[in-house]
């Protein structure tokens, strides 16, 4: 098996998943890895939604001074479910977002 390095647009944390679920699962051919940079993009949107909303709450005020929820909540929701969809075409069910 050759090595096959992470995409360098990819945070760290993304890469190093990326090269750990590579090694573990023997993932060689072009879609499989495909579908892991999607899934790896996918995880550092995920990542990056999650900690603007940890700074700014899931509350935040609208131009009314109005309540409402964190637009990037949705980033956040779809960005799990790409990854997760991601996986499972990979067959992997790998527990995500601990």
């Amino acid at each position: 098996m050759k090595k096959t390095l992470a995409p360098r647009r990819l945070s760290p944390e993304a890469r190093k998943w990326y090269s750990a679920i590579v090694s573990e699962y023997a993932i060689e051919d072009r879609a499989g890895l495909l579908l892991l940079h999607q899934a790896a993009e996918a995880f550092d949107r995920l990542r990056e939604a999650q900690a603007i909303i940890a700074r700014d709450g899931l509350l935040v005020q609208d131009r009314f001074k109005q309540k409402k929820s964190h637009p990037l909540l949705l980033v956040e929701r779809d960005s799990r479910l790409q990854l997760i969809k991601c996986l499972r075409m990979l067959n992997l069910d790998l527990e995500i977002g601990k």
